[in-house]
């Protein structure tokens, strides 16, 4: 009896201490995380959360794990000439390629049966001031006539990837980078198809923002599709209160040359969605 009232005690102190080393750790660094279950998001958002657009609302996507970059077995993303399934070296590190369809997701439904995300990137100089990450100004000048935001450590207009930082959200992230996404992407498809010669190679994530068809969901894997805003007049704003905000507000900005065709990627995100019910 004293021996199994010992072990029990011992095990309740291990139990709190961890809880406590726990609680320290996240509080230590100022952050914390947020989960499926709970109330409605607020300011600032977690550290797996980010803002996004649906249905002319604003709301806050948490990110439950990792993103994924689906290949095909028959497909050659690093276009060596050898198909995935006898090239084990195609996985070695993640290939996400924006311009490409993959036939299934990473749950194993139809691809077109997947949620899409549309992914706002500021293609314009909003600033002017030709600035761009890791020296690609100049190529970035060379190839479309100007340095576009996306490129842009300090972009013109408001993105929420990276992100933003406070009072929007807790954690500022550096260019290149946003919660629980990849850290380069692999654009020479849609450069080919907009007739400019591929870069050979993975470029940093771009600065961007969210649109998704409503605003609620629960958690589903999204197939990301790029879609390049040309035009900063319908750029939206970070209350989502003008702009695309909406599927609607995209498709009339793609109809007036205000902005490109979506594409398809390999690139998926595994997120829920809720409205902000109170945005100051």
């Amino acid at each position: 009896m004293i021996r199994s009232i010992i072990r029990k005690a011992t095990r309740g102190k291990v139990a709190v201490l961890g809880v406590l080393a726990l609680t320290a750790t996240v509080s230590g660094i100022g952050l914390t995380v947020a989960s499926s279950v709970g109330t409605d998001p607020q300011r600032p958002i977690a550290v797996n959360q980010t803002d996004g657009y649906g249905g002319g609302k604003l709301g806050a996507f948490t990110y439950f794990q990792n993103y994924a970059c689906v290949h095909d077995p028959l497909g050659d993303l690093d276009g060596n000439g050898k198909v995935a399934a006898v090239d084990p070296a195609e996985f070695d590190t993640p290939r996400c390629v924006v311009g490409t369809q993959p036939t299934i997701d990473p749950a194993g439904r139809p691809a077109g049966k997947t949620e899409p995300l549309y992914v706002l990137v500021p293609f314009f100089d909003a600033d002017h001031d030709g600035e761009a990450a890791g020296g690609l100004a100049q190529p970035l000048k060379d190839r479309f006539g100007m340095v576009p935001d996306a490129f842009d450590p300090t972009p013109g207009v408001p993105v929420q990837c990276p992100e933003p930082g406070l009072p929007l959200t807790q954690h500022k992230g550096a260019f290149g980078t946003c919660t629980m996404h990849p850290s380069t992407l692999d654009l020479d498809p849609v450069l080919k198809a907009l007739g400019i010669a591929p870069v050979g190679g993975k470029l940093p994530l771009v600065n961007h923002s969210h649109l998704i068809r409503k605003i609620s969901y629960k958690a589903v894997w999204w197939q990301i599709r790029p879609v390049l805003v040309t035009d900063q007049s319908v750029w939206p704003n970070v209350e989502g209160t003008a702009g695309i905000t909406s599927v609607e507000a995209l498709r009339a900005a793609q109809a007036a040359g205000k902005a490109f065709a979506d594409v398809p990627s390999n690139f998926y995100l595994f997120f829920d969605s809720k409205e902000f019910k109170h945005v100051h």
